[in-house]
């Protein structure tokens, strides 16, 4: 990443971040920004949240640890994750018509992890997201196991998790991630 895409996104992040400082009385930006500095992997993967259309913003920060967790708080799944099978698994089992990659691939590949089903009710508490298009989520083991894997989304006032078999895609779907610094 350059130096100046660097200073672009850490300004977005500033502006957003300010946007909803008043969820996290007693931290400064400037504290938030040090970490990300000083985690370059960690500022890479915002990087690819952001160039992918997530617009990463503070979620979470645990005193304890003192780690800041962000997450794609874009209105709708970002358009740069679209059109995925859930993982590999899937994506090799697909005989004709394959997406370019899968969400669990590309997650992996940015250095960010899916959002559960906890984060995503956790998400949803800040906005209305996924009105129109839905987000894969972390799927548990024995529901993919079985062939399945769960997305989420919000339609008439209500957050709801689905499943599909996990070698389907959209072009309404895609995943949502976090990153934890």
């Amino acid at each position: 990443m350059e130096n100046a895409q660097q200073i672009e996104l850490l300004e977005k992040l500033k502006f957003r971040f300010e946007q909803n400082c008043s969820r996290f009385p007693g931290i400064s930006w400037d504290k938030i920004e040090q970490k990300i500095k000083e985690n370059p992997l960690k500022l890479r993967a915002l990087f690819l949240m952001e160039k992918s259309g997530g617009e990463p913003n503070l979620i979470a920060y645990d005193p304890l640890s003192e780690s800041f967790t962000f997450c794609d708080c874009s209105t709708e799944s970002p358009t740069g994750r679209r059109s995925l099978c859930y993982d590999d698994i899937a994506l090799n089992a697909r005989k004709e018509n394959k997406p370019k990659s899968s969400a669990i691939a590309m997650a992996e590949e940015m250095g960010v992890e899916l959002l559960s089903e906890e984060d995503y009710f956790q998400l949803q508490q800040f906005g209305n997201y996924d009105l129109k298009t839905s987000s894969w989520l972390l799927t548990p083991d024995a529901q993919r196991k079985a062939g399945g894997a769960i997305f989420g989304d919000k339609r008439y006032g209500r957050t709801f998790i689905y499943h599909n078999g996990a070698e389907s895609y959209y072009a309404a779907r895609g995943f949502r991630s976090k990153l934890k610094i």
